[in-house]
């Protein structure tokens, strides 16, 4: 039996990084001993140290079998450096905004080994270096505070998980108070910091000595459950099965203290409890439900206001102006959408739902109606300003929200000046937002909710769409004629074919979508003989199929076609006009794997020559254990309303400013600024997931369909995919895994009561 090794301590200076992995701070580094010349090897968790620091270690001698000794880190401190050259290495390595490389010099050949006092000190003397103005003095000084705060948050919180730009949104939450905060209460951070949860807080909170049993634990468990099943789509879940969910595998603890906590939480106003259906909501999206369920009872419910419009005249007028005869069906779309308060138009692509509501808004604008037009996404909203020819809107911005305030400017007591709202993609509303949203719609108005219920639903809480078309509180029309200009294509032929299920169709004359060593395929429905594949692409038709025989020919495959393939065939751009969605984040033809092979072959590193355009810009950085890379493609995943981004925008990253610490990102038109510190909620986008493509459409689309994906195989997913191509899609696979998701018609239930409350 082997001798643990002694625990010794070393100080010296970092010399160099060779390897860190930012999600978890796992560092192979070489310092620099105070009594030694020669570099020694150092490993383990070193969170947001830079080269030039002195750092004194706790820790035992290992002997690596290929790298031979090394000093294996189990605790360490950050000692600043006291001597010029490992000044200029500490200041210039990026620690402080507003100093790289080129200031650090000046300040350190200025002030000499007094610099860190001066800038903690006496920061206003830094105005004295050359270059160095009152504005830029004033910034290094702030950021020296506040480094000096997120450091000492990182070592008091170093062995529980957290990472450098947690620290800093820690700190620029609670500011001073931060070590307070987290030491009386660390279940706090797990409510109030994106991307802290409860299973770190949780740790943090063990190693403080707080029970298991706690109420504060128990409490902050439950919570933690619930947004987890909210995290699903879910508005609400059976109290039973949650607080089973939260004594088991989470909290560790028998369910009778759960069960009492959950009666306590209700009590003090932080759950609300529905004891009929048994069913839990956090008070705040209990409140959501029921205030949207109100006010669509209201609107729907309330007299017409519209202008008066002679119907059959105003649909022949409508029909000379744009040269389009409507249906029957679309004529009582047009009439209901002009006569009802609350109308919804569903349906798949291609069946005349942009020439319906384009028709309403001519002929209700040359009423003189006061119309809005809106969209969850930009993109979305951006289409449906170009077909009506008038101006759309996010819903956000229809509504101006107020960062100070963290509320929307129109409200139930400020209304939108409005005669009718459309609002276009309503699958994508969840209850928050349609909330908001009819709250500040004026009673008197009529509305028009536009969708497609079978996509998939939306990614927050809720089944906004299809629970009131289901109540039966509107006027529904269901649209599913094909028009005559869209049956050439392809892509609008087999998103019917998949959305009846049936497994799609290519152009005749090639061989069936079947490859050679596709096992077992007894197993899948049977695929029908009309489905056809392609080995290569052809410009004739707008729909592939593409058979590959494993993930790893998938991902090849997939990698080709957006570098060469298409750009040839087509004349698309690879990263502006293509767009990989696949239906799983893991696997090797998974969003994560892919947007690393995509980012190689698509936007290489330049060679050493390349030329940034200001200085202290580099060409790339890694965060959150992603690679940032000058041109790429990235997405952003949470809304931020103080920088006016939101979940699913997509964008370019123009610069990156190593020395500022803030990487910007060109979004429909307009920079927007980040710090290092929030790259968490962007992430790279040559891949994205199915359900976050949703209200969008790109010119060509890829998605891999492989057995690999089964637990996401389902029909409204690969449907949904399928409606966001305009020009090509193509799905990359097997025959089988296509068949299992066309022939999958179950859509997961959301726990929900709007439905309920509309029919009550």
């Amino acid at each position: 039996m082997s001798e643990t090794p002694a625990t010794e301590e070393i100080q010296g200076c970092l010399e160099r990084i060779i390897y860190t992995n930012e999600e978890n701070h796992y560092t192979v580094g070489q310092l620099v001993p105070d009594d030694q010349k020669k570099p020694v090897t150092v490993v383990g968790n070193l969170p947001s140290v830079q080269c030039g620091e002195t750092l004194r270690l706790q820790g035992q001698w290992i002997h690596h079998p290929q790298f031979g000794p090394q000093f294996k880190i189990t605790r360490f401190e950050s000692i600043l450096p006291s001597t010029v050259t490992g000044l200029k290495k500490y200041l210039g390595s990026g620690l402080i905004k507003g100093i790289g490389p080129k200031f650090a010099e000046r300040i350190v050949d200025f002030f000499g080994v007094e610099t860190l006092t001066v800038i903690d000190k006496f920061s206003g003397r830094l105005k004295e270096v050359p270059g160095i103005g009152a504005e830029r003095a004033g910034r290094i000084r702030i950021a020296w505070v506040e480094q000096k705060a997120v450091r000492d948050i990182m070592i008091f919180l170093q062995s529980y998980g957290i990472t450098p730009s947690q620290a800093s949104k820690i700190y620029k939450m609670y500011g001073d108070d931060s070590m307070a905060v987290v030491q009386e209460n660390p279940y706090r951070l797990a409510r109030d910091i994106y991307g802290i949860g409860f299973k770190i807080a949780d740790q943090i909170a063990r190693n403080l000595g707080i029970p298991s049993d706690s109420s504060r634990r128990i409490q902050a468990g439950i919570f933690y459950q619930l947004e987890q099943f909210l995290s699903e789509g879910h508005t609400c879940y059976p109290q039973e099965q949650l607080a089973t969910a939260a004594a088991g595998d989470l909290l560790g603890v028998e369910v009778g203290p759960v069960e009492r906590e959950i009666t306590q939480m209700a009590h003090d106003g932080h759950l609300k409890i529905e004891p009929q259906e048994g069913l839990i909501f956090l008070a705040g999206l209990h409140h959501a439900e029921c205030d949207l369920a109100a006010r669509l009872k209201f609107i729907a419910q309330a007299p017409l206001s519209l202008p008066p419009v002679i119907i059959d005249k105003a649909m022949e007028w409508a029909d000379q102006q744009s040269r389009i005869t409507m249906s029957d069906a679309q004529r009582e779309a047009v009439k209901a959408g002009i006569t009802s308060k609350l109308t919804v138009i569903t349906g798949g692509p291609g069946v005349g739902k942009t020439t319906i509501i384009r028709n309403i808004v001519k002929i209700l604008a040359y009423k003189k109606a006061r119309i809005a037009l809106c969209a969850p996404t930009g993109r979305a909203a951006k289409r449906l300003s170009e077909s009506c020819s008038l101006p759309a809107q996010t819903i956000h911005r229809l509504l101006k929200y107020d960062p100070p305030n963290h509320s929307f400017t129109f409200n139930e007591e400020k209304p939108l000046e409005v005669d009718l709202v459309v609002v276009d993609e309503t699958s994508m509303l969840d209850i928050p937002l349609a909330r908001s949203l009819l709250l500040a719609i004026p009673p008197r108005a009529s509305l028009i909710l536009v969708g497609d219920v079978d996509q998939l639903p939306s990614v927050g809480p809720g089944n906004v769409l299809r629970d009131i078309i289901e109540s039966k509180i509107a006027h529904v029309i269901r649209l599913t004629q094909i028009f005559r200009q869209h049956h050439a294509s392809q892509i609008i032929v087999n998103a019917h074919r998949v959305n009846e299920g049936q497994m799609p169709e290519n152009t005749p004359g090639h061989s069936t979508f079947t490859p050679d060593d596709e096992a077992d395929q007894d197993e899948a429905p049977p695929t029908p003989a009309g489905t056809v594949a392609v080995r290569h692409l052809t410009s004739t038709s707008d729909f592939h199929l593409l058979p590959v025989d494993s993930p790893e020919a998938g991902l090849k495959r997939i990698v080709d076609l957006c570098a060469t393939e298409i750009p040839r065939v087509f004349g698309l751009n690879s990263i502006d006009d293509i767009q990989v969605m696949a239906p799983m984040h893991r696997g090797i033809c998974g969003v994560e794997n892919l947007n690393r092979e995509l980012q190689k072959a698509l936007n290489p590193k330049k060679e050493k020559d390349f030329q940034l355009h200001r200085e202290g810009e580099t060409q790339e950085i890694e965060r959150f254990g992603r690679l940032y890379r000058l041109g790429d493609k990235v997405m952003q995943i949470k809304n931020n309303y103080d920088k006016d981004v939101f979940n699913g925008d997509l964008g370019r990253v123009q610069s990156i400013s190593r020395e500022n610490q803030k990487v910007f990102v060109t979004v429909d038109g307009r920079d927007v600024e980040y710090d290092f510190s929030d790259l968490d909620e962007l992430l790279p986008a040559y891949a994205i997931s199915i359900h976050k493509s949703q209200g969008s459409e790109y010119p060509a689309v890829v998605i891999p369909i492989l057995t690999q994906h089964y637990v996401m195989l389902q029909r409204n997913l690969i449907y949904t995919g399928i409606t966001r191509g305009k020009k090509l899609v193509i799905l990359v696979g097997s025959a089988k895994a296509l068949s299992i998701a066309v022939h999958n018609n179950k859509t997961a239930h959301r726990y929900g009561m709007l439905r309920k409350r509309l029919e009550e």
